[in-house]
C-alpha cells in the first residue's frame, strides 16, 4: 500500500515502517501488518496518508467571470466545466466571488472539506490585492487592528505591499476567516475598493503556476498537509 502510494521503492517503505515511522490507526506499525484502503488511518512520518483510490483532491485556478458552483442555473460558466473527466463528483471547499480569481480546492472528501470551511479550525487564506496607489502607510495598521463591517469586526493576520508602481499597487494579505466578499469588504472600508482579486494559497496548499482554467491532483504531500492543517 505504501509503495502503491507513491512512497518509494517495497525496499525503502520497509525501511520506514522498521524505524518506527508508519502508523495505522495511530498504532506503530510493523512489517507483516496488514491495512484497509478505505477505512484504516495512515500516517507517514506524523502525515496522513491517502490510500483510498476513489479519492479526488484538486486545485483549480478560477478564472474571472466563472461562479463558484458546479453547474449554474443561469447558464454561466461553472466549475464543472473545468473539472477534467473523472468518475466521481467533487465539490468544491468554499467559494470566490464571480470576478475574483486563484485557487480553489475540489474534492469529493466531506469529511476534511467540512473542516477546511470551518472558521473554528482557522485554515489561513493568502490573496493578493490590486488597489488605486499609493498605499498610505496606516492601512496595513488598520486592517490588521481590525475593522467594523455590517456583520461584525473584521481584521487581516499579516498585509505587505507587493509592488507599487504610481497609481496601482499590489498588497498581499492573510487572513482566515472566509465570510462573504469579506477582501472587498476590507478593503472598501478602508477606501480603497478592490480592483483586482487573486487567492493564491489556502493553507498549505499554494496556486503557484498554476495557469487559470487548470487543475492539477495535488501530491499526497499537500493531501497530507491538508489533513495536518486540520490536525489529523
Amino acid at each position: 500500500m505504501l509503495a502503491a502510494a507513491g512512497l518509494g521503492s517495497r525496499r525503502n517503505c520497509e525501511r520506514m515502517i522498521d524505524e518506527g515511522k508508519v502508523t495505522v490507526n495511530g498504532k506503530e506499525a510493523t512489517l507483516g501488518d496488514k491495512a484497509d484502503a478505505v477505512r484504516d488511518v495512515i500516517h507517514v512520518n506524523g502525515s496522513r496518508l491517502v490510500t483510498d483510490t476513489r479519492m479526488v483532491y484538486l486545485a483549480l485556478n478560477k478564472p474571472a467571470g466563472v461562479v463558484s458552483t458546479m453547474d449554474d442555473d443561469k447558464g454561466r460558466e461553472a466549475l464543472a466545466d473545468y473539472v477534467p473527466n473523472i468518475s466521481t463528483r467533487v465539490f468544491h471547499v468554499g467559494r470566490l466571488d464571480l470576478e475574483s480569481e486563484g485557487l480553489l480546492l475540489l474534492m469529493n472528501d466531506g469529511g476534511l472539506a467540512h473542516k477546511l470551511m470551518h472558521p473554528s479550525y482557522e485554515v489561513a487564506k493568502t490573496y493578493q490585492v490590486e488597489i488605486s496607489g499609493p498605499v498610505p502607510r496606516s492601512m496595513g495598521r488598520e486592517l490588521k487592528a481590525g475593522i467594523t463591517l455590517e456583520d461584525g469586526p473584521a481584521k487581516v493576520d499579516s498585509f505587505k505591499v507587493v509592488t507599487a508602481y504610481g497609481k496601482v499597487a499590489l498588497v498581499e494579505v492573510v487572513l482566515h476567516e472566509g465570510r462573504n466578499h469579506i477582501v472587498r469588504r476590507m478593503f472598501d472600508a478602508v477606501g480603497f475598493p478592490v480592483q483586482r482579486l487573486i487567492r493564491t494559497q489556502i493553507g498549505p496548499i499554494r496556486l503557484g503556476d498554476l495557469r487559470p482554467g487548470r487543475t492539477r491532483h495535488l501530491s499526497q504531500a499537500e493531501i497530507g498537509a491538508l489533513f495536518k492543517a486540520v490536525g489529523e
